[in-house]
C-alpha cells in the first residue's frame, strides 16, 4: 500500500480533520510529516504524537504558517504526496472578509508553490468544503454535484468563510492547470459538509459549537434548520484514498451523504444522554421571533435566510468512486458528544457515564 509513497505531508496537522488523517495514515504504515504553526505549543504538539499507538514511523512535525513563506519548502522536501488541510476557520463573522480570504488563498498558493519549486510531489489533495459548492440558501430539486460552484459575487460579509473556501479551491485548480510540463503534479479535492464525529485533540470550531449548544440548551428552542453532514472519519478516509486512487485525480469529491434537521440532531442526542442529565431542546422557535431578532443580529439574519431549507448533495463519488460506506449520522453525533464532554468542551453532568 505504501510502496509508491515516500512520505506524506499533512498541513495544519493539529486540526480536527487533520488529526484523523494523520492517525489513519500512521495506522496504514505511511511516513507522515505534519505542519504546525509552533512547535513550542505543548497542548497541540504533545497529543499529535499519541494519535497512533506503536506506529511503524514516528510522526515528524515542522513549523510552517499559512501567512508566511518560511518553512514550506523544508516541509515539502522529501514528500511524494501532500494533503493540504490547513485553512483559517472563523468562530464569528470577521470584521473584513479578507481576514479569511487572504490567508486561505495565499496559504494554498504557498503550499502549491513549494511543491512546484521543490519537486518530487506526485499528488496534492486539498481540503475544500461544500461551502465552495453552495451557500445552502436554497433547496435544490436534485442533489448538488461536484460540477456546481458557489456564486461568490452574490455573497455578503457573513459568508466570508464560504467565499474563502471557494476562492482558495479555485486558486488551487488554476495553479495546477498553469504548471509547466516539467513541474506538473496531480490534484484532487475533498469537499466535506458540516463535519461531525469524535474530536481526537484540540477543538473543532463550529461543529463542536453546534453540539455544545444542543447539549447545554443554549438556547432552549431551536430553529427550523437543516445541515448537510458527514463523519470526520469518512472525511479523513476520503483524503487517504484520494491520495493514490487514479480516478481521484483531477476531481472534486463531495463528502456529504446525509442532511439532518436540527430537531433530528437534538432528538438523537436526547435518546443517548437524557438519562445522563442532559436535556437537548426539541421545541421550534417561532419564525416571527427569529425575524425580529434578525434585525439586530447578523447570525440570526443568516438563519432566517436558510430557514426551512433542505440542502442535498450527491454522494456518488463518495460511495462509488472512493468506495466509502459512510457512518450513520446519529452515531457521528453521539460519538462527537462523548468526546466533547470528555475533553471539557461540554459541561460534564453528575450523571454522565463515560464510555469504556
Amino acid at each position: 500500500m505504501t510502496e509508491n509513497v515516500t512520505r506524506v505531508l499533512v498541513t495544519g496537522a493539529s486540526g480536527y480533520i487533520a488529526t484523523h488523517i494523520v492517525k489513519q495514515l500512521q495506522e496504514a504504515g505511511y511516513k507522515v510529516r505534519g505542519t504546525v504553526r509552533s512547535l513550542t505549543n505543548p497542548k497541540k504538539v504533545g497529543p499529535l504524537k499519541e494519535l497512533c499507538q506503536n506506529p511503524a514511523h514516528e510522526l515528524e512535525l515542522v513549523e510552517a504558517d499559512l501567512n508566511k513563506d518560511e518553512g514550506w519548502k523544508e516541509a515539502v522536501q522529501g514528500c511524494s504526496h501532500v494533503l493540504h488541510t490547513a485553512s483559517p476557520f472563523p468562530m464569528a463573522a470577521p470584521k473584513h472578509e479578507d481576514e479569511l480570504i487572504k490567508p486561505a488563498v495565499e496559504g494554498t498558493t504557498r503550499v502549491l508553490q513549494a511543491c512546484k519549486e521543490v519537486g518530487g510531489v506526485k499528488r496534492v489533495v486539498v481540503t475544500s468544503s461544500c461551502a465552495a459548492i453552495s451557500d445552502l440558501a436554497e433547496t435544490p430539486k436534485e442533489p448538488l454535484t461536484e460540477e456546481v460552484w458557489l456564486k461568490v459575487e452574490k455573497l455578503g460579509l457573513i459568508d466570508a468563510y464560504a467565499k474563502s473556501k471557494a476562492l482558495a479551491e479555485r486558486a488551487a485548480w488554476d495553479f495546477v492547470e498553469k504548471l509547466p510540463a516539467d513541474s506538473k503534479f496531480e490534484l484532487a479535492v475533498i469537499n466535506p459538509s458540516v463535519v461531525l464525529g469524535p474530536v481526537l485533540c484540540g477543538g473543532a470550531g463550529t461543529s463542536v459549537e453546534i453540539v455544545r449548544r444542543l447539549m447545554e440548551r443554549d438556547p432552549g428552542m431551536i430553529a427550523k434548520l437543516s445541515f448537510p453532514v458527514c463523519d470526520v472519519r469518512d472525511v479523513a478516509k476520503a483524503h487517504v484514498i484520494a491520495m493514490t486512487l487514479p480516478e481521484a485525480n483531477g476531481n472534486r469529491h463531495i463528502i456529504s451523504p446525509y442532511t439532518m434537521w436540527f430537531q433530528e440532531m437534538s432528538q438523537a442526542l436526547r435518546e443517548e444522554f437524557v438519562k445522563q442529565g442532559y436535556n437537548p431542546p426539541t421545541r421550534l422557535a417561532p419564525f416571527f421571533l427569529l425575524k425580529v431578532l434578525s434585525w439586530f443580529d447578523s447570525t440570526t439574519k443568516k438563519i432566517v435566510q436558510v430557514h426551512g431549507h433542505y440542502p442535498k448533495f450527491s454522494d456518488h463519488r463518495l460511495r462509488q468512486v472512493l468506495g466509502i460506506t459512510p457512518y450513520d449520522p446519529k452515531v457521528s453525533l453521539v460519538d462527537m458528544a462523548y468526546s466533547c464532554i470528555d475533553r471539557g468542551f461540554i459541561v460534564k453532568k453528575t450523571g454522565y457515564k463515560p464510555r469504556d
